[in-house]
């Protein structure tokens, strides 16, 4: 019962997606772009909000790990969801787009408690 539910779901999310790329070259690279697009934004926002915390200490070391408990949880969250069976390439630059988002987001937050 569950499993066809999750396939039900499964199709009615991703298969408009999938036919909506596949209509076209333009469509497939808009999304391949825009994938890219939000790891690199998604890459380089993680990566300020960390050297913005500074050196690492007992404070930012907890921090840190935290980071990478969230970044794991995502992953893993985006791994249950994403379908397997087909655009598992482009679905997994955005795996990798929604960890570090989630990661930046995180980072931000604790910026802003920490120092504001």
């Amino acid at each position: 019962m569950t499993i066809n539910f999750m396939s039900n779901i499964h199709h009615a999310i991703f298969q408009p997606i999938r036919s909506w790329a596949e209509h076209s070259n333009g469509n497939w690279n808009l999304l391949v772009g825009s994938g890219f697009v939000l790891l690199v934004v998604g890459g380089i926002l993680t990566y300020v909000f960390h050297r913005k915390m500074g050196p690492s200490d007992e404070r930012t070391m907890g921090i840190s790990l935290k980071t990478a408990y969230i970044m794991l949880c995502v992953f893993i969250l985006c791994d249950i969801i994403f379908p397997k069976e087909y655009m598992w390439q482009i679905f997994l630059l955005f795996k990798y787009s929604f960890v570090f988002f989630a990661a930046a987001i995180y980072l931000a937050i604790r910026y802003k408690k920490e120092f504001f």
